[in-house]
């Protein structure tokens, strides 16, 4: 391996010079890189003899790109068989974002600058974006490339994997820090109902919707979950929902995204009472909210029909007279904060991990990071001043 001066000459006999990086690689084929500056191919030289001794080299010519990337991760994505919306969330990245802004580069041209300036330019909304992206969002997307590039590498068509060296570089700490300052707080009254804004709710609900927005708020369930419900998951003689499957977009059942997601869930006896009311005058079929046909209900339906109309019959509204809350997962936090508060406040005083059970959170600190500030605080006054006294010498 060597690093040599060459002279070149361009079409009109002009001289020029380079820097040859000359090696052979891992499979003892000679090799050979450009340069316009000696010491950029000095330092490539001794990155290359680096990753040459550790068996991970590969050269650009080997190397295929961003576009070819992004094919074989789908078809790879596919045949892991990974959830619909999964897969068309992961085009989508490609598509709109990805592609756009590196689809012609070689995976080998990928650096953490370029990683960096691929962010700032989503962040911006500068070219190739027409507008800035979220937060939340640019770091799906670049979580997207990253797993693409991990697929290339476990492919043999790259060396290292930026995406993953960048954000390991980066405080976990910090950035999640800057995500919940992005984020704030969940608050009653703004993304929480109140008891009183839920007392209005559950009066205006009638027919079909009274049943299912009854479940969201005292069993927490997910729009997924309350969609691919069956009769067969209830246990009205005990109280009871079994958590085992879901409905996705595309009206697919299939099981809980993560095993925490199954579980059972014990319910009040007035919503035990609603749901055998409406088993009653439910429509034929396994499902306990479907259609009036019998079959899977859409989200947007239940959102646009069901909650956005109850809450404006109820009062429920901002300045503007529309509907205050708009999703589903309102009604979710609601679960969790009645869960969550004192039971002279109208709460159940469960413990934390209760919480994340009943919730189908896959680690308790989900559960703590979005709703550790609704716990109820002890007053730790007495505590305090006695432990304050003994090291004053006081308790002695």
């Amino acid at each position: 391996m060597s690093v040599r001066k060459r002279t070149r000459r361009t079409r009109k006999g002009e001289e020029y010079e380079i820097w040859l990086a000359d090696y052979t690689d891992a499979g003892g084929v000679r090799r050979q890189k450009s340069f316009k500056r000696k010491g950029d191919a000095v330092r490539w030289h001794e990155s290359a003899r680096v990753d040459v001794r550790a068996g991970v080299h590969v050269a650009d010519s080997a190397t295929i790109t961003v576009r070819e990337a992004a094919r074989l991760w789908i078809s790879s994505c596919e045949g892991r068989q990974l959830e619909r919306t999964t897969v068309e969330a992961y085009e989508q990245h490609i598509q709109l974002h990805i592609l756009p802004a590196m689809g012609t580069t070689r995976l080998s041209a990928i650096t953490p600058p370029m990683v960096r300036a691929f962010e700032d330019a989503m962040r911006a909304g500068s070219a190739p974006f027409d507008k800035p992206r979220s937060p939340a969002m640019i770091k799906r997307i670049v979580r997207s490339l990253g797993s693409m590039l991990s697929d290339a590498q476990e492919r043999g068509l790259l060396a290292k994997n930026v995406v993953r060296d960048v954000r390991a570089r980066r405080h976990a700490g910090i950035e999640r820090q800057a995500e919940a300052r992005q984020r704030g707080k969940i608050k009653v009254g703004v993304d929480v109902p109140t008891r009183d804004e839920i007392r209005a709710i559950l009066t205006a609900a009638k027919g079909r919707w009274r049943p299912l927005l009854m479940t969201a708020i005292f069993a927490g369930l997910r729009s997924s979950e309350l969609r691919g419900l069956h009769w067969g998951d209830v246990d009205l003689s005990r109280g009871e929902i079994h958590v085992r499957q879901r409905a996705d977009r595309y009206k697919s059942i299939g099981a809980p995204k993560t095993v925490a997601g199954e579980r059972v869930v014990p319910i009040p006896r007035a919503l035990v009472n609603v749901l055998r009311e409406w088993k009653v005058a439910c429509p034929p079929g396994d499902l306990v909210f479907p259609t009036g046909k019998g079959t899977i209900e859409l989200h947007q339906n239940i959102v646009n029909r069901g909650l956005k109309p109850v809450c404006v019959a109820a009062g429920v509204v901002t300045k503007e007279g529309r509907a205050k809350y708009t999703g589903l997962h309102s009604l979710r936090h609601f679960c969790a904060s009645w869960m969550i508060n004192r039971k002279e406040d109208g709460g159940l005083a469960l413990p934390a991990k209760i919480v994340q059970e009943r919730l189908g959170h896959s680690n308790i600190s989900v559960t703590l990071d979005t709703y550790g500030h609704l716990f109820p605080q002890h007053d730790h006054a007495d505590e305090l001043a006695a432990a304050a006294d003994l090291i004053l010498g006081k308790g002695e």
